[in-house]
């Protein structure tokens, strides 16, 4: 099963997808984490993906999709894959595709998480976590049994996100419409888009994705 995952930040795509992963034995793949074992590896992709990066520009369609093809070539990826975070781009998504067709290879379902933004704003902004330990907590959703005090350590410093305030989290979501749109649209054309709702309890969503995928 090749499966692509859309969805704006915190719509829950990296807990959904690791639990995916674990069901039917995929591999998540998300694009940072490809670049950075690139780098990592000093493989020629590696070298040049580093040039671009400390020189401070952005690492080519074309650089991405040959991390991604040597990626998904490896044993671990035989049973399937999971992308998150790429394609951003209706070009992404057709080099994707003639990547994939390449290798005899095409995605069996692209899925997008819907959300609404005024939700999304709320569940963002309001996130905080243990400064000693990392336990996630929300204003509204999730608080400590006592105020102050955290239920896993007993820790009393919290901190959260510099850019978990309303603006930035806008911001955000409006760049993920405009980008995200097209390429929902070029799937759509496909007949291949499906869509889950994001904004339920994460129970319910990996619910709505397994009938999915079956």
């Amino acid at each position: 099963m090749k499966l692509v995952l859309l969805g704006p930040p915190g719509a829950g795509k990296g807990t959904q997808a690791k639990r995916l992963q674990d069901k039917y034995g995929l591999v998540q793949l998300s694009t940072g984490d490809m670049l950075r074992a690139e780098v990592a590896s000093g493989s020629d992709l590696g070298k040049e993906a580093k040039s671009v990066m400390e020189s401070g520009g952005l690492v080519s369609d074309e650089l991405v999709i040959g991390i991604i093809s040597d990626r998904v070539d490896q044993d671990d990826c035989k049973g399937g894959f999971i992308l998150d975070g790429f394609p951003r781009t209706v070009p992404q998504a057709e080099a994707l595709d003639t990547m994939l067709d390449d290798k005899d290879m095409n995605l069996d379902n692209v899925v997008e998480l819907k959300v609404n933004d005024d939700a999304m704003v709320e569940r963002i902004c309001g996130r905080f976590t243990c400064a000693d330990c990392g336990k996630g907590y929300h204003d509204k959703f999730e608080k400590p049994a006592k105020e102050g005090v955290c239920d896993k350590c007993g820790g009393t410093e919290f901190s959260r996100r510099a850019d978990d305030n309303e603006e930035t989290v806008r911001s955000r979501l409006e760049s993920y419409h405009k980008q995200t749109a097209p390429i929902s649209n070029y799937y759509a054309a496909k007949g291949m888009l499906k869509g889950v709702d994001g904004m339920a309890d994460i129970d319910d969503v990996t619910g709505q994705l397994t009938a999915i995928l079956g």
